[in-house]
């Protein structure tokens, strides 16, 4: 059974739509990773979901439930949570602060959603008084996710979480997915580093000009010749 179906579905913005008609499916714990050379819609898939972006047509249910131009601010309810690849923590305020923010809907749930997102990144504990804004990359791309995780999301979306780190946290933030998803939150992730995203993922799906490309196990796509040589540089 699937936590997430997308059926279909075009959409963008104003009058220009980036999405032709794209089909997708997370099941619960499942990796999912997109993939797709720039200007495919792999970003605007992930905000339709989030109820960021208009759809003109088709379906996206979550949990059985039609959640198609939803509001935003009612997908965290909903057991969604969505990660930016930009902007995505206050750099005034701590990390704990962050953390905190991230159970806003049920504070009761602050101090034992901080006990679980350190069981999962323990360098923030360490970190947990300095100002996010003063972290490196790697650091406060730790503080976004575990700011999703503050109220156990059945489905975490995260766009572009390795974008400019180092290969070391880029290899953690791959390993932190796992272990994330293997706790029972399903992952849907957007990822440029196709190679080791792929070889995490339990599905990957290709994107192209906005429409399905191809889909199948990350391995399998991995292991695709003619993948390889359009979409992962041979």
């Amino acid at each position: 059974m699937s936590l997430l179906e997308a059926r279909g579905v075009v959409g963008g913005y104003g009058e220009a739509d980036i999405l032709h008609g794209v089909d997708l499916t997370v099941a619960p714990g499942q990796v999912v990773v997109v993939i797709g050379p720039n200007g495919a819609g792999k970003s605007t898939l992930m905000k339709a979901v989030a109820g960021l972006v208009r759809v003109r047509q088709g379906s996206i249910r979550f949990g059985g439930e039609e959640i198609a131009n939803r509001p935003a601010e009612g997908m965290v309810a909903r057991g969604l949570a969505y990660v930016p690849q930009e902007r995505n923590v206050f750099p005034s305020l701590t990390v704990e602060e962050n953390l905190a923010m991230g159970a806003f809907v049920r504070p009761a749930a602050v101090a034992e959603g901080i006990a679980r997102v350190h069981a999962i990144f323990p360098e923030l504990r360490e970190k947990r008084r300095v100002p996010a804004g003063s972290l490196s990359g790697g650091q406060r791309q730790m503080v976004a996710v575990g700011r999703a995780l503050m109220l156990e999301p059945r489905l975490i979306m995260l766009d572009e979480p390795t974008a400019g780190l180092s290969p070391r946290f880029c290899g953690l933030i791959f390993d932190k997915v796992r272990e994330i998803a293997a706790g029972g939150t399903a992952v849907l992730m957007v990822e440029q580093n196709a190679r080791p995203a792929l070889a995490i993922a339990d599905r990957g799906v290709v994107l192209a000009m906005g429409r399905n490309r191809a889909e199948d196990a990350g391995p399998a796509l991995l292991a695709n010749p003619e993948i390889g040589r359009l979409f992962l540089g041979g």
